[in-house]
C-alpha cells in the first residue's frame, strides 16, 4: 500500500511535465536566429579547444583550470563582451569563476544568468560534462551580443564559467556556482532566472535509448534521446513555462520540461548540477539539459570525447536560448 501511495503521489507531482515535438519547413528555418553549420563549427572547435588542447579540466590538473578559465576570458573579450575573474581558493590553488555581462540599458526590465562548469571529473577530458555546455554557453553569449546590435530589447545576461563542480568538490562550499549563489544573495544581485547548462552535447535516436529516473518511465516521455529537457523547481513554474514556450518555436529542437517540488529533495538526480546552488537561495533556476548518464552512456568516463557529440544538436539548442531571448524585444 506504502508503494501505491509513493507511485501516486509522483504522478500528481510530475503531471506538470510536458514535451513537445516538431516537423521543420524550409520556411521555418528562413527565420533562424544563428547560421546552424557554421555555429556548429565553432562549438566544434570549442570543444578541441578544451578537450584536445587543454585536455582534462579536473582539480588534480590546475594549470588546466587555469587555462580554460583564461580560454574563457579570451573570447568575450575578443567578441567585445565585458568579462572579468572572480577568483577563490580551493586546497592551496585559486580557481576562478569567469563573469561577463551584456545588457540594453542601466535598467533592464529583466536579468538573466546563464551558468555552466567548465571542470571535468578526474580521469576524463569532460566533452559533454560539461564542454558542451561550455561551448553552448559561449556562442549563446556571440549569439546575444549580436541580438543587442540588432533589436531593441529590454534585458541583461551574465554568462558565468563557474570553476569546480564535479568531485570531491560537489556539494562542499567550494562549488562555483555556490559561492557565486551564496554573494548574489548577499548583494542582493537581481537574477530573474538562472539557466544552467549541464551536458547538452550528446543525442541518441534509437527507441529505447533514453532511460528515465523512477517514476517518470511511467509518464509518456520520449523513448529517443533526441530533445532537450528543461528541469525547474515550483518557485521557477513560470520561468520554466517561457523557455519551454520560446524552446517550442525552434522545430528542430523537441523539448521536454519538468517541475520539480521540494528543490528536488524527493528525486536527488535531478539537483546534480549548478542550479541547486540557486535554488537553495531561493532564486528561480533551471537546469537545461540532455539528461546526462539517463541518456549517455559516457557519463564519468574516458570515453566521453568530443567524438561523442551531436553538434548540429547543440547548434539548435543555441539556437532555442537566442530564441528566447529574442522574445524580450521592447513592444512584445
Amino acid at each position: 500500500m506504502k508503494a501505491l501511495v509513493f507511485f501516486l503521489l509522483f504522478g500528481i507531482l510530475f503531471i506538470a511535465g510536458d514535451h513537445s515535438h516538431a516537423d521543420t519547413t524550409v520556411e521555418e528555418r528562413k527565420t533562424a536566429m544563428i547560421d546552424i553549420q557554421q555555429t556548429g563549427q565553432r562549438l566544434e572547435a570549442h570543444l578541441r579547444a578544451l578537450t584536445k588542447t587543454i585536455g582534462e579540466r579536473s582539480v588534480r590538473y590546475p594549470e588546466n583550470l587555469t587555462k580554460t578559465a583564461g580560454y574563457i576570458q579570451s573570447f568575450y573579450e575578443n567578441i567585445g563582451i565585458a568579462v572579468h575573474a572572480e577568483p577563490y581558493d580551493y586546497a592551496g590553488f585559486k580557481v576562478a569563476n569567469v563573469v561577463a555581462d551584456i545588457s540594453s540599458g542601466p535598467k533592464p526590465s529583466r536579468r538573466y544568468l546563464v551558468g555552466a562548469h567548465y571542470d571535468s571529473v578526474s580521469g576524463t577530458v569532460g566533452a559533454d560534462d560539461n564542454a558542451s555546455a561550455i561551448a553552448v554557453q559561449l556562442e549563446t553569449a556571440r549569439g546575444v551580443k549580436t541580438l543587442f546590435e540588432r533589436k531593441d530589447l529590454d534585458l541583461a545576461v551574465t554568462f558565468v564559467s563557474f570553476a569546480l563542480e564535479e568531485p570531491p568538490v560537489y556539494g562542499t562550499r567550494y562549488m562555483g556556482s555556490r559561492v557565486y549563489a551564496e554573494k548574489a544573495r548577499k548583494t542582493q544581485e537581481k537574477i530573474d532566472g538562472m539557466i544552467c547548462l549541464e551536458m547538452v552535447g550528446y543525442a541518441c535516436y534509437e527507441p529505447g535509448c533514453q532511460n528515465y529516473p523512477f517514476p517518470l518511465e511511467f509518464f509518456g516521455y520520449p523513448k529517443e534521446g533526441n530533445f532537450i529537457g528543461i528541469v525547474g523547481n515550483f518557485k521557477s513554474g513560470d520561468f520554466t513555462k517561457a523557455l519551454f514556450k520560446a524552446f517550442q518555436k525552434n522545430p528542430q529542437l523537441p523539448v521536454v520540461k519538468l517541475r520539480i517540488p521540494l528543490n528536488g529533495r524527493i528525486l536527488p538526480a535531478v539537483r546534480l548540477s549548478d542550479h541547486a546552488s540557486f535554488w537553495d537561495q531561493g532564486f528561480k533556476a533551471v537546469m537545461i539539459t540532455d539528461t546526462a548518464f539517463f541518456r549517455n552512456p559516457h557519463y564519468h568516463r574516458p570515453s566521453d570525447t568530443m567524438k561523442t557529440l551531436d553538434y548540429r544538436f547543440m547548434a539548435e539548442l543555441v539556437e532555442s536560448l537566442l530564441l528566447f531571448f529574442n522574445s524580450h524585444q521592447i513592444g512584445h
